[in-house]
C-alpha cells in the first residue's frame, strides 16, 4: 500500500499555518529554561519533522483497527491517569514519564537524565562535539537538526508556522505549540503564574522565570569556548560570540546597518519607522527603548543615584556616570577604521563616521531634512514646533538646544 499522510488531529496540536515569509517579532523560543527541556524539544521536531505538520500513515495494523480516513486517525494509546491518548506507543510513553516522574537514562559525567534513550544519544553530541547536520551553503554545522533548520532561515528567510491568530512566525514548529501559544494565550487571560520569590516579578511563561531567577542566583551556563567569558541567556552569548567570529548576519534593508545581534536590528528598525512602544505614565512622553524611558523617568523622579568620585558630578544613568569618567582619564575607546579619529563616546564617533559615509538616516517628516543623529533631528523639529524643553533652572531661559544649555549654564557657574 503507498503511503499516505493525514493531518495530525486539532486536538493534539494547536492552530497554525505553514506559509512563506512575512516579518516576525522576536522569536519567544530565544529566552528558553533549561537546556533538558530544550532538548526535549529537540527531540520531538527531529523525530517527527519540522518541516511539515503531516505525520506518516504507517500500514493500517500499525496505526487503526479499521480503514484509514484522510484528516482522522485513531489514538487507541490512552493514558490511565488522565484523558491524554496518542497515535503511536512512543508518545504515550514520553507522556507517562511526566506522571511518574522516571528518567532512566543518565549520562554520568554531567548528570543529565531524560525518559527517551534518544534523547540521550543527542545529548551526548554536547561532550563528543559530534555535529552530524551540515548547511549545503556555508561551514555551519549543528549537533541537531532544529539548530540547522534555524541557521537556513538565516540564508533562506523561511518561517513557516504561523499563529492563525495574530500572525507570529517562527522556524520551529515546538516555538510556535510550547511557548508562543502560551504566551498568546496571556493577552487573553492576564494570567502570570509564575512568580519570584525574591523580588516578585511574575511571568506568564515558566522558561522566562527561570531566566529571571539567574539574576537573583547568578547562575551563567553559557560558556564562550574561545574566553572566559559566561552568560545567563543564550542571546548573549551570542552576542559575545560576534565579536570572536565578526559574524554580522542581521542586516538592515533601509539603510544597509549590521549587526551580530537580531534584538539590536529590531531596535534600529524603529529609527526607519518611528515606532516608540515605550510610553511614560506622567506624561505623554513616549521611546523607542525601555533604557530611554528609564532615563527620561528619573526627569520626573529627580534621583541620581551615579556619582563621579573625581568632580561630585551626578546623575541619573550608569552610562552617562562611565561617559563622563573620560574626561579625568582621558579614555577613547571608539576608534574609526577608516582614519586616526577616536573618541570617547560612541555616538562622536557615529557623528564621525557621517563623514566619511554620508549616510543620513534620521528624516524630517515635514520638509526634506536629513540628518546623521537623531539629536540633530529633534533640534531641527524644534523650529517646526516651536518647543524649547531645555531650561536653565537659575534663570529661566529655555533652549532647544542641550548643548547650547550646557554652554548657557558656564555663565552661572564661572566653568
Amino acid at each position: 500500500m503507498d503511503p499516505r499522510s493525514c493531518e495530525i488531529p486539532a486536538d493534539e496540536l494547536p492552530t497554525f499555518h505553514p506559509g512563506n515569509e512575512t516579518s516576525s517579532s522576536e522569536d519567544p523560543a530565544t529566552v528558553t529554561g533549561g537546556q533538558q527541556d530544550k532538548e526535549e524539544d529537540i527531540l520531538s521536531e527531529e523525530t517527527y519533522g519540522v518541516n511539515s505538520v503531516h505525520l506518516p500513515v504507517q500500514s493500517q495494523t500499525e496505526q487503526t483497527d479499521g480503514p484509514v480516513v484522510k484528516g482522522t486517525v485513531e489514538k487507541r494509546f490512552k493514558c490511565d491517569l488522565c484523558d491524554y491518548s496518542s497515535i503511536r506507543r512512543g508518545h504515550l510513553d514520553r507522556h507517562m514519564a511526566r506522571h511518574t516522574g522516571d528518567k532512566p537514562y543518565m549520562r554520568g559525567e554531567c548528570g543529565y537524565r531524560t525518559a527517551d534513550r534518544r534523547n540521550l544519544s543527542r545529548h551526548m553530541r554536547k561532550h563528543t562535539g559530534e555535529k552530524p547536520y551540515k548547511c549545503d551553503q556555508c561551514d555551519y554545522s549543528a549537533a541537531y537538526k532544529v539548530s540547522l533548520d534555524s541557521h537556513m532561515a538565516k540564508h533562506t528567510g523561511d518561517k513557516p508556522y504561523m499563529c492563525g491568530k495574530c500572525g507570529y512566525r517562527t522556524v520551529h514548529r515546538s516555538s510556535l505549540i510550547k511557548v508562543h501559544l502560551e504566551d498568546h494565550m496571556a493577552k487573553h487571560t492576564g494570567d502570570k503564574p509564575y512568580m519570584c520569590g525574591e523580588c516578585g516579578y511574575r511571568t506568564a511563561h515558566n522558561s522566562y522565570l527561570t531566566v529571571h531567577m539567574r539574576k537573583h542566583t547568578g547562575e551563567k551556563p553559557y560558556k564562550c569556548d574561545q574566553c572566559d567569558y559566561s552568560a545567563a541567556t543564550k542571546s548573549n552569548l551570542d552576542r559575545h560570540m560576534a565579536k570572536h567570529t565578526g559574524d554580522k548576519p542581521y542586516m538592515c534593508g533601509e539603510c544597509g546597518y549590521r549587526t551580530g545581534d537580531r534584538s539590536r536590528l529590531v531596535l534600529h528598525m524603529r529609527t526607519h519607522t518611528g515606532e516608540k512602544p515605550y510610553k511614560c505614565d506622567q506624561c505623554d512622553y513616549s521611546a523607542a527603548t525601555k533604557s530611554d524611558l528609564k532615563g527620561h523617568i528619573l526627569k520626573h523622579t529627580g534621583d541620581k543615584p551615579y556619582m563621579c568620585g573625581e568632580c561630585g558630578f551626578r546623575t541619573a544613568g550608569r552610562t552617562s556616570l562611565t561617559k563622563h569618567m573620560r574626561k579625568h582619564t582621558g579614555g577613547k575607546p571608539y576608534k574609526c577604521d577608516q582614519c586616526d579619529y577616536s573618541a570617547a563616546r560612541k555616538g562622536h564617533l557615529d557623528r564621525h563616521m557621517a563623514k566619511h559615509t554620508g549616510h543620513k538616516p534620521y528624516k524630517c517628516d515635514q520638509c526634506g531634512y536629513s540628518a546623521a543623529q537623531k539629536s540633530d533631528l529633534e533640534k531641527h523639529m524644534s523650529k517646526h514646533t516651536g518647543e524649547k524643553p531645555f531650561m536653565c533652572e537659575k534663570c529661566g531661559l529655555r533652549t532647544a538646544d542641550r548643548s547650547h544649555l550646557s554652554k548657557h549654564m558656564k555663565k552661572h557657574t564661572g566653568h
